[in-house]
């Protein structure tokens, strides 16, 4: 396939281009630093500097639509929610134009969102059907998905990517977490009793190959482990595979004093189960977190 990926320069982006050139897709990365892509996805992907430059008459067979500035590193004033709106909602609509525009459509894209679409349940159990939060990142998830899944209207499937917690020993969440928990550092954030729905990366990518194929696939799709756990196992597993204490606790004021609105992210999780995914036979190689954390940190 000749294959358009937005925000492959990213974490699951990177990962996803070694496994898709190595099965002999033809890639091409759109990428405001178009000169980093070559270093980061591989000297063979193409850059795309940008989407004018996708004409009517060029044509991709599939899109994956990963783009999105990370929602956690930055306090979100009205500045950093219009930036992170337009990183996604606005680029999935330019995505949605060009595709309009395409004398040859691709057959498929598949666009990124994120668990958040849920908002904060507490104890609950989210599928696919379980309706959407009301806070600011679920807000995010709706017009996210409602943006992409405008590209039905030209013939294009569409898959949704409601995406947890990605393991890697690459970076994301593992990355901030362990120069701390090295130390016996490691804490538990507030009561820790929050879940947190996670999936190693290889599980991830092994799961978007088989949405890219199946032309049976479309719709949503909880991209986690079916053993989400809540932030006091995590904690305890993280330091045990480290085997390394973890006798601390993160004050709730704390967080919310540093983090603000954000806090919401770790002091309110989600418990997400992929029901569908499950439902087609796609299993994951690392279902439970030690299993996972071990292949990570060997």
């Amino acid at each position: 396939m000749n294959i358009l990926i937005t925000g492959g320069t990213g974490l699951i982006g990177r990962a996803l281009c070694r496994v898709l050139h190595a099965e002999g897709h033809t890639l091409t990365v759109f990428s405001r630093h178009p000169e980093t892509v070559a270093d980061k996805c591989g000297a063979a992907v193409q850059a795309l500097a940008s989407l004018d430059d996708w004409t009517p008459q060029r044509h991709f067979d599939a899109v994956i639509n990963l783009a999105g500035e990370p929602i956690v590193d930055a306090a979100w004033t009205d500045r950093r929610k219009k930036i992170l709106r337009d990183s996604r909602i606005a680029l999935t609509r330019q995505l949605v134009e060009r595709i309009a525009r395409s004398e040859q459509k691709p057959a498929v894209l598949l666009s990124g969102s994120a668990i958040g679409y849920y908002g904060g349940r507490g104890d609950q159990e989210l599928v696919e059907t379980s309706g959407p939060g009301d806070d600011f990142p679920a807000q995010l998830c709706i017009d996210w998905e409602a943006a992409a899944i405008e590209a039905e209207r030209y013939g294009v499937r569409v898959c949704l990517l409601r995406t947890g917690l990605i393991l890697s020993k690459d970076g994301g969440l593992l990355a901030r977490m362990l120069p701390p928990f090295r130390l016996g550092l490691g804490a538990r954030l507030g009561d820790g009793k929050q879940w947190m729905s996670w999936i190693h990366i290889d599980d991830y990518v092994r799961h978007l190959q088989r949405l890219l194929n199946d032309e049976q696939l479309s719709g949503p799709f909880n991209m986690t482990s079916p053993q989400p756990v809540i932030n006091a196992e995590f904690t305890r597993i993280l330091a045990m595979v480290l085997h390394r204490p973890a006798p601390l606790s993160a004050p709730v004021a704390m967080l919310k004093l540093a983090m603000g609105e954000r806090a919401a992210l770790v002091l309110e999780g989600q418990r997400v189960l992929p029901a569908r995914l499950e439902a087609k036979g796609m299993l994951c190689r690392y279902p439970d977190l030690e299993s996972a954390l071990r292949a990570i940190l060997g």
